[in-house]
């Protein structure tokens, strides 16, 4: 027992000291990733893990913070019924625009992809234009307009499809499909590119020899070969739309209003903005950005385990 043990330790000991000599042969190659890491740790490590040790605080920002444990948890759980709608708010946009937005940038990805070079160059800025349009909101906070001086209900008032116009960013009945529908529209964004980029990556050779080894028709191109070849596309495009979709204020603030009638487009990030930025509660605003870490990071693992087995 003793001489398999110190078998085991002898080993890790080589180990360790075989990683320590290549770290010190390879040393110019972590002087160039330095910069980045020392970045990275700067405005990504250290502010996470900030976050995380405020959560456990009361801070106000004026006085030093307080340690007071779970609390902030155990408020925002159990008593937080605003909370609570942020939630199931929340996971409604995730639920719907995440798949449906990362489906549909695939889908419109793939079929730029079979135009000509210079038709694709135009589709992809049309497309992509919207995510980063800064008057979207002022755009749609016209066609909503609650009024007959919107553009929708001046079309469905001019057409007898209602009687009064309805008032699509104040009723609590309307708020969440338009915020969703407005997202939808807005998320052809950065997977989008990569998906475009991936595509454009695919070795042509593979569809050749996958026609040869049985393969018939463009859905089982897309499957067998298309799919597997831009994994590293689709995972990045996953956490893209996963950032996207839980990461959700913009949208509701601008077009619902801040609050929004009876809550009704309250996200987790707006109840966030609003205790972080509006009551300066930093530590409950830090429980609630921990909570949503968490959140994305499960969502994240079970996306990336799905597509593993794509084309498997």
């Amino acid at each position: 027992m003793e001489s398999t043990a110190r078998k085991y330790w002898k080993m890790k000991k080589e180990n360790f000291s075989y990683g320590l000599y290549k770290a010190k042969k390879m040393k110019v190659c972590y002087l160039f990733l330095l910069p980045y890491a020392a970045l990275f740790i700067a405005f990504f490590i250290l502010p996470i893990a900030t976050s995380i040790y405020y959560s456990f605080t009361y801070y106000n920002i004026l006085e030093a913070p307080r340690f007071i444990g779970f609390q902030n948890y155990i408020n925002l759980i159990l008593q937080d019924e605003v909370f609570l709608t942020a939630v199931k708010n929340t996971f409604v946009i995730a639920v719907i625009t995440g798949p449906i937005g990362y489906i549909l940038s695939f889908l419109f990805a793939w079929f730029i992809n079979e135009l000509p070079r210079w038709l694709r160059t135009i589709a992809v800025v049309v497309f992509y234009a919207p995510s980063i349009a800064g008057n979207a909101f002022y755009i749609f906070s016209i066609i909503f307009r609650g009024d007959a001086y919107g553009y929708l209900n001046s079309f469905l008032l001019q057409f007898g499809f209602i009687d009064a116009p309805l008032l699509w960013l104040t009723d609590p009945k309307y708020i969440l499909p338009v915020i969703i529908v407005v997202i939808l529209w807005m998320s052809m964004g950065t997977g989008f590119l990569s998906f475009v980029a991936g595509l454009q990556g695919v070795d042509r050779s593979m569809y050749e020899a996958g026609y040869v080894d049985g393969i018939r028709n463009r859905w089982q191109e897309l499957y067998y070969i298309t799919l597997p070849s831009m994994k590293p596309m689709l995972l990045f495009g996953a956490v893209m739309a996963i950032t996207q979709a839980f990461n959700v204020c913009d949208v509701p603030r601008a077009l619902a209003g801040y609050p929004s009638t009876d809550y009704a487009a309250r996200t987790i990030v707006t109840h966030l903005f609003d205790y972080g930025f509006s009551r300066f509660e930093m530590g409950y605003a830090s429980a609630i950005a921990t909570v949503l870490f968490l959140v994305m990071i499960l969502c994240n693992k079970v996306i990336q385990n799905a597509l593993r087995k794509v084309g498997t």
